[in-house]
């Protein structure tokens, strides 16, 4: 069985470090990107397999050094099995501030903009890929956020950009039903990475990284469609969907912040 092919943004850290790990550690051969080129060769150092790994230093929001990377990916090692858009930044935000407005754009251009870009030069190349294992192409995987679910005070910036990814994968799965192309949405709850490190308040449920990668390497495995991690906070975040807006907006008014920060803190 030939080893599964998976191209992954956000590798340097946190969840992108912890599921490029994971797959590593399966035999796949990875195509990763980050921000911090240094950063993600010190990393591909400690893989058990250095020479099956491709690294990209590129930033999620520039689409043409996105695409070069797919293109370089594409000729090395052909289409992947499984893209995943990880690549996330968050920040406290205030819509009323001024100087917020650049984090605003920031954020939204990271964590919505660049799972477009990171998905949309692959797309043709799955569609026209031969059909593999019950007619599969390949797997697009986006990591939202339960922070998508309802809006947060203090994280506008987040809350919208991670909502605008969950609907996004909804739009892009029902775009490719019928292609063999499945859409994967994974909403971590609180993850111990770096992103975390620094809020000053209690996070339920709060799970290590590792295990995360685990958990989501085995739901994209099963192509499911939507799936929180870990599953307490699918439980919360089921309730949160449901609950009658002047019951949100009592119980969350008051809820701790992230600090605002000049800039935000990624998952590169």
């Amino acid at each position: 069985m030939r080893p599964l092919k998976v191209f992954l943004t956000g590798a340097s850290s946190g969840l992108g470090q912890a599921l490029a790990r994971e797959y590593a550690a399966q035999g796949a051969i990875l195509g990763l990107v980050a921000r911090r080129e240094d950063a993600l060769h010190q990393f591909v150092a400690t893989l058990p397999n250095p020479g099956a790994v491709r690294v990209y230093g590129a930033d999620v929001r520039d689409a043409e050094a996105m695409a070069r990377a797919a293109e370089d990916f594409l000729g090395q090692f052909g289409c992947p099995d499984v893209v995943i858009a990880n690549a996330g930044v968050s920040v406290g935000t205030v819509a009323s501030e001024r100087e917020d407005l650049d984090a605003f754009r920031q954020v939204m251009d990271t964590n919505w903009f660049g799972v477009l870009t990171t998905f949309q030069p692959f797309l043709h190349a799955m569609q026209a890929r031969e059909p593999g294992h019950f007619g599969r192409r390949g797997t697009l995987v986006g990591i939202a956020s339960v922070a998508g679910v309802r809006g947060l005070p203090g994280a506008g910036a987040y809350s919208a950009s991670k909502s605008a990814v969950i609907k996004l994968l909804e739009s892009l799965r029902l775009e490719q039903r019928g292609r063999g192309i499945r859409v994967v949405t994974i909403a971590p709850g609180y993850i111990r990475t770096p992103m975390t490190a620094h809020n000053p308040y209690r996070m339920p449920f709060l799970t290590d990284a590792e295990v995360f990668a685990r958990k989501a390497v085995r739901v994209i495995a099963a192509g499911r469609r939507f799936r929180v991690i870990p599953w307490p906070m699918g439980v919360v975040a089921a309730l949160l969907h449901v609950m009658p807006r002047w019951l949100y907006d009592t119980l969350a008014a008051g809820a701790p912040r992230k600090p605002r920060r000049a800039g935000a803190s990624r998952e590169p």
